[in-house]
C-alpha cells in the first residue's frame, strides 16, 4: 500500500490545500453544538426520568464524520491523483578512437613534469573518462610498434593497461609511420561514424619500415581522421642521455627536435589537426579541443506515460456520501 502511494503525483497539488478547510468545519461543528441548542415545550420531565442513553446519540455525529472524510476525497479527486512511468529511447553512433602513443627514451625529458611520458598518459586517461560513449583503442610505438588494446568500451580495462607502459617495452627508436599504420589498420575496418587516430611523439622518425606519409596515405584512403601531437618544449629539455646498468638514467640538456612539418602534413592530409605541447597545461587544452572536435552523436528521446488514480477516491467518496444520506434519512431523521 505505501509502495502504491510512494510513486503518486498531483496534477493540481495547489488545491489540496483545500484540506485544510476540514479541521475549520470541524472546530465550527464543534462550536456549533456547544452553543446551539433546540429547544420542545413539555408539561413535565417525568416520562424522561431512568431513560438511558441511545445509540443513536453515541453516533449522532457520524454523519459530520462521513462527510468530513467525503469532502477529503473529493478535494484529492480535483488534484487529480497520477502515477507516471517513464523510459528513454537511445541512440548512439560513436566514434572509434586509436590513440598510438611514442614511448621511446626521450619521452622521459622532464620538460612535463614529472615526464613526457607520464604526462602524456595522465591526460589521455582524462580525455578516456571524458568519451563515455566511443570504443578506444591504444597502440604504443617506439622503434617498432603494436596493440596494446583493441577498440573497446570497457574503459576500465582501457585505463589498466596504461599503468604497465614504459620506455624500454620494444626497441628504442621512433617509428612514426609504424605507429600510425598499425593504429590505421586497428581501426580502418570500423562501421563507426567515425574513424581517428591521435598519435602523439615528441620526436623525427628514425625507424621502421612505413614512411609516415605512406602511413598518412593510407589513413586518408580508409577515411581515417588524424590529429598529432607534439610534445616538447622550446629551445632544450632536461632528458636522458645515457643509461646505467642497474636502468637509471643520465640527464642533459638536449635540444628538442620534432618534425612539426611531417606531423602538419598527416594531419592535413587526413582532415585533422596538428597540435604543439609544450608543458602539461597546453597538453590537456589540446586533448579538450580534440574532444570538442570529435562530438560523439548521441541522441536520446524521453517517454512518459501518466496513468489517472482519482476514481478509487471518486468512488469511495460516493459511498460515503450515500451511507450519510441513508443514515440521515432513516436513522437520524429530523423532526420538523
Amino acid at each position: 500500500m505505501l509502495d502504491y502511494f510512494s510513486d503518486i503525483t498531483f496534477a493540481n497539488k495547489e488545491l489540496l490545500w483545500l484540506l485544510l478547510l476540514i479541521p475549520c468545519i470541524l472546530v465550527w461543528y464543534i462550536w456549533r453544538s456547544k452553543t446551539y441548542h433546540a429547544e420542545m415545550q413539555i408539561s413535565s420531565f417525568q416520562n424522561f426520568e431512568g431513560l438511558k442513553t441511545s445509540l443513536k446519540q453515541y453516533f449522532r455525529h457520524i454523519q459530520l464524520v462521513l462527510r468530513l472524510l467525503a469532502l477529503s476525497l473529493l478535494i484529492v479527486v480535483l488534484a487529480r491523483p497520477q502515477s507516471r512511468s517513464s523510459w528513454k529511447d537511445v541512440k548512439t553512433e560513436g566514434i572509434d578512437i586509436i590513440m598510438a602513443l611514442d614511448i621511446s627514451g626521450s619521452m622521459l625529458a622532464r620538460d612535463f613534469k614529472p615526464d613526457r611520458l607520464e604526462a602524456a598518459k595522465e591526460v589521455a586517461q582524462e580525455f578516456i573518462d571524458s568519451r563515455p560513449n566511443d570504443r578506444i583503442g591504444l597502440v604504443i610505438f617506439s622503434g617498432e610498434s603494436f596493440t596494446q588494446c583493441p577498440l573497446t568500451s570497457d574503459h576500465a580495462v582501457l585505463k589498466n593497461l596504461f599503468s604497465g607502459i614504459h620506455t624500454g617495452m620494444v626497441a628504442d627508436g621512433t617509428a612514426i609511420g609504424n605507429g600510425l599504420a598499425t593504429a590505421v589498420t586497428r581501426v580502418k575496418d570500423s562501421k563507426a561514424k567515425s574513424k581517428v587516430v591521435i598519435l602523439l611523439t615528441d620526436g623525427v622518425n628514425n625507424q621502421g619500415q612505413v614512411a609516415p606519409l605512406t602511413a598518412a596515405e593510407i589513413a586518408e584512403a580508409f577515411g581515417v581522421r588524424v590529429y598529432t601531437i607534439g610534445v616538447g618544449t622550446i629551445g632544450k629539455a632536461l632528458s636522458p642521455v645515457a643509461m646505467y646498468p642497474d636502468g637509471s638514467y643520465e640527464y642533459g640538456y638536449v635540444d628538442v627536435n620534432i618534425d612539426d612539418a611531417s606531423l602538419t602534413q598527416i594531419a592535413e592530409m587526413t582532415g585533422g589537426k596538428y597540435f604543439r605541447a609544450t608543458d602539461n597545461d597546453k597538453l590537456k587544452d589540446i586533448y579538450k579541443e580534440i574532444d570538442r572536435m570529435e562530438k560523439t552523436i548521441f541522441e536520446e528521446k524521453n517517454f512518459t506515460n501518466k496513468a489517472e488514480h482519482f476514481l478509487p477516491f471518486a468512488i469511495t467518496a460516493s459511498v460515503l456520501l450515500l451511507i450519510e444520506f441513508l443514515l440521515r434519512t432513516f436513522v437520524f431523521r429530523s423532526i420538523p
